[in-house]
């Protein structure tokens, strides 16, 4: 397997302009997106199982599952369990990626890294939608995974505000209960990624170890372009 970055596109989202009271649609869509950004706001933590799908052209190429946990500020931990066994962690100062199979973690410092600006970073650092995306709309093209949940298209801004740059769009579902369902990150050329998520848990009690990264003895870390990341796998 190998990892393709992040386009230049989502990097400068991490996940601007506009304020929802601007946001082109009708006022029960601010509701629900307002409503989304104060549930998840409140949390210190958060716990969620995920379900990962890499799909080229309509077809699904790949699938992996696991628990996803964040830790404000800034602090998430991606544990892969199917269908092999791998971690992905923000730990405030690194990007990881651990391989235990292969006894190799490859790190590099977030400021240089494009991975962990996803469009999930908002969940552990308090940022509303409104500076993470330059408009958001109620989508209405795509369907959603459950009765009652509603998906909004988000275009990302410009890396480094490139004026030059194509927009990149991500969607999100959001449920009637206002919680994060699904995220959907076209990658042009037939490419898509799509999170799905449940299980949420607010506030559960994690220690700060786990956003550590504690390599065993046997563990070699090589610094520079991380081999995989959440959402990049093929």
């Amino acid at each position: 397997m190998r990892r393709a970055t992040w386009s230049s596109a989502l990097l400068g989202a991490g996940l601007i302009a506009t304020a929802f009271g601007m946001l082109r649609g009708v006022a029960t869509e601010a509701s629900r997106l307002t409503a989304l950004e104060e549930k998840y706001r409140k949390a210190a933590t958060l716990e969620a199982t995920f379900l990962e799908r890499y799909s080229e052209n309509g077809t699904q190429v790949r699938v992996e599952a696991g628990t996803a946990y964040f830790l404000r500020p800034g602090k998430m931990r991606w544990e892969y369990d199917q269908p092999e066994k791998s971690l992905f962690l923000v730990d405030g100062k690194y990007v990881w990626f651990y391989a235990p199979a292969d006894h190799t973690a490859t790190r590099m410092p977030t400021n240089k890294s494009e991975d962990w600006r996803t469009p999930i970073a908002f969940l552990t650092t308090g940022m509303k939608l409104s500076k993470l995306c330059l408009s958001v709309e109620l989508e209405k093209d795509t369907g959603v995974s459950l009765a009652g949940d509603e998906i909004y298209r988000c275009v990302l801004r410009a890396a480094g505000g490139d004026p030059g740059a194509k927009p990149q769009t991500v969607l999100f579902e959001v449920t009637s209960q206002s919680e994060l369902a699904r995220i959907v990150v076209p990658q042009g050329a037939g490419i898509q990624i799509e999170f799905e998520f449940k299980n949420w848990v607010w506030d559960p009690a994690l220690p700060k170890t786990m956003f550590t990264f504690q390599p065993s003895p046997t563990t070699v870390i090589v610094n520079g372009l991380l081999p995989e990341a959440p959402g990049m796998r093929h």
